[in-house]
């Protein structure tokens, strides 16, 4: 009969719930692109769901969202204790420098059997101890960028795409395998499905949402931003929301100095300026836009989700046409100044039937679009994979004696 006293154990095993740690120790906006999965997740018996992040301003907003929107049992854990906050103001910052923040987590993390991302940095685990745990990168937008299809994706164990246009992309380029990736759509729209559109101005003129990246050399926010919300704000055909990148101004006196400089656009009843709010990374904006204006950034696909009018400001000379990190520059006029920017706006919503069937065409690949809602669909892709790899091995309780519990309510 072998060795029953094995069998037994690995039916013990086998049924107790697998422990899954989403963890976040990037900027806010990360968040949204992982939380859905981790509430479908919660509510099912099989896993135990830990939330573990790196600021006060993460939990609380995940646990609003949780709360929202019905989920099972989550642990909400706050990592590094007081010092990773007070490294975060010495560094000046609104995020805690993700390497201390890795030494940090790093004892609790290696109790899960696996462990959920939305970024990269997080691999360096595996050089710390967690080889033998199991990485799931959830990505974090589904843009065009080359950046998007970083060569450490290859080092995930499991990858939850949002459509064929990544899958395409990082077959070609090596970057997942067969039986270790799916694709599900994209979770964050999960949370707005069914949203009012909000009313942030007192008036009804078209709204331009102006999003610049963070990347100076890729950002038109250096040498047009100013200008920009300076040419809307002389003019009253138009309310301009500026809410650029939130790691544009992730530096707090960065931030504060920034706010003190535009206090007077944003006096205005025609302008709203927000650097870094919740409302500038839960797509609040992107729903009230009539007119998208930009660069670089993912977002323009999820403001795209419903096509609309775009214009894109080429801010650092960039030979575009034949690059596919600018695929996206496709769906709307591209300038190469501010100088006109008003008119050029009025010209992109007039102009948009041009480019509606490139921005369909775009959206179809860029979001799988399925029956269920991606969440779910990503939920069971994952728990699918964990229950088919789990290995036959014990791992101890992750420790929390140095952790902040916030449990879900």
């Amino acid at each position: 009969m072998g060795r029953p006293w094995l069998i037994h154990g690995e039916a013990a095993l086998l049924a107790r719930p697998q422990r899954l740690c989403f963890f976040f120790n990037a900027q806010i906006h990360q968040l949204l692109h992982a939380l859905p999965i981790a509430i479908e997740l919660s509510r099912d018996p099989a896993f135990a769901v830990d939330l573990m992040a790196v600021t006060d301003d993460h939990l609380t907003l995940a646990r609003d969202i949780a709360a929202a929107r019905g989920a099972g049992p989550i642990r909400f854990l706050r990592c590094g204790g007081r010092w990773l906050e007070a490294l975060a103001r010495l560094a000046g910052v609104t995020t805690p420098p993700k390497l201390p923040a890795l030494l940090a987590a790093r004892n609790w993390l290696a109790g899960y059997d696996a462990i959920v991302v939305p970024e990269r940095t997080s691999l360096l685990l595996k050089r710390l101890g967690l080889g033998n745990t199991r990485f799931i990168h959830t990505c974090h937008g589904a843009g065009d960028r080359a950046v998007g299809y970083d060569r450490r994706i290859a080092r995930f164990d499991f990858v939850l795409l949002a459509g064929d246009k990544q899958r395409r992309r990082m077959l070609d380029e090596g970057l997942i395998r067969e039986g270790h990736y799916a694709v599900a759509g994209y979770s964050k729209f999960d949370l707005t499905q069914g949203a009012r559109r909000q009313r942030l101005f007192p008036n009804a003129r078209p709204v331009v949402l102006y999003n610049p990246h963070f990347s100076p050399g890729l950002s038109s926010w250096s040498s047009m931003g100013e200008q920009v919300i300076g040419r809307f704000a002389q003019d009253d055909r138009f309310n301009l929301i500026v809410a650029p990148h939130i790691r544009l101004f992730d530096k707090r006196r960065k931030r504060a100095e920034m706010e003190t400089r535009l206090a007077p656009f944003a006096a205005l009843p025609h302008i709203h300026v927000d650097l870094g709010s919740r409302a500038s990374v839960d797509m609040s904006y992107v729903h009230m836009a009539d007119l998208y204006l930009g660069d670089v950034s993912s977002q323009v696909y999820e403001y795209l989700a419903r096509p609309r009018p775009c214009l894109f400001l080429n801010g650092h000379a960039a030979a575009w046409h034949d690059d596919p990190s600018y695929g996206h520059w496709r769906y709307g006029p591209v300038l190469e100044s501010a100088a006109h920017i008003v008119d050029e706006a009025e010209a992109a919503i007039a102009s948009h039937a041009a480019y509606q069937a490139a921005q369909r065409q775009g959206v179809a690949r860029t979001f799988d679009h399925g029956a269920q809602p991606a969440s779910t669909r990503a939920a069971r892709a994952l728990a699918a994979y964990l229950h088919r790899s789990r290995p036959v091995a014990v791992r101890p309780m992750p420790s929390l004696t140095r952790l902040d519990p916030l449990p879900h309510a």
